[in-house]
């Protein structure tokens, strides 16, 4: 009974936690950071202030949280293993696409370009805890592949850089600054398969392993 009593208790703690985060974001976004206090979001996500300190003491705190869920599916799956650049680069551009694609993760880059000038720790919990740590998967992916003979890449953040950003030019920024921009699901297949596409040709490799035009 008491596992059941504490499941039970466990899952009602992150609703509630979900509702904090998702009240805290639109607040963000309709008042701005600084105008946002604490007892507001209480009120809009339904909780008591206490269940909400408990959570997050600060305004920081909430943030990070935001951006924790927000790239929060980059930490679902490993990279995939070295051995098929092909299928390993179009595995991660497919997942990062749908990361992009998130209303979230639009969210949170809005808040962040609204907030800079005032509170540039923003940009930088961003940074430090969403992308950085994504953009480290890739690169160490990339990496393993240049271990394992099927591509020669002498700087791999640059190549991690360009693969991202050949995918994040199309679906993502557009998205943030035009409104009503969208883009189909099918244009993003073709966009991860010609940053594939790309990317295998530039840093191909030749001997065992190596990758080859299919």
């Amino acid at each position: 009974m008491s596992r059941v009593v504490t499941t039970y208790h466990q899952r009602v703690a992150q609703e509630k936690r979900a509702m904090i985060v998702t009240a805290a974001t639109a607040l963000f976004l309709e008042l701005g950071y600084d105008r946002t206090s604490l007892a507001r979001i209480a009120e809009r996500s339904g909780v008591s202030r206490a269940t909400l300190f408990k959570q997050f003491p600060s305004k920081a705190d909430l943030f990070d949280a935001i951006v924790t869920e927000s790239w929060s599916t980059a930490d679902e799956e490993d990279p995939p293993p070295a051995g098929n650049v092909v299928d390993g680069l179009s595995a991660i551009g497919r997942r990062y696409a749908e990361l992009l694609s998130q209303p979230q993760m639009t969210d949170l880059f809005r808040i962040v370009i609204a907030e800079l000038p005032r509170f540039p720790e923003l940009a930088h919990a961003q940074f430090s805890r969403g992308k950085m740590p994504y953009f480290e998967s890739v690169r160490g992916y990339l990496l393993a592949e240049h271990e394992a003979g099927t591509v020669r890449v002498e700087d791999v953040d640059l190549a991690a850089t360009q693969f991202l950003g050949m995918i994040s030019n199309y679906v993502f920024w557009p998205t943030l600054l035009v409104p009503g921009w969208e883009v189909s699901a099918e244009r993003v297949a073709q966009v991860v398969d010609e940053a594939v596409r790309t990317i295998t040709a530039r840093y191909a490799a030749t001997g065992p392993g190596a990758y080859t035009n299919r």
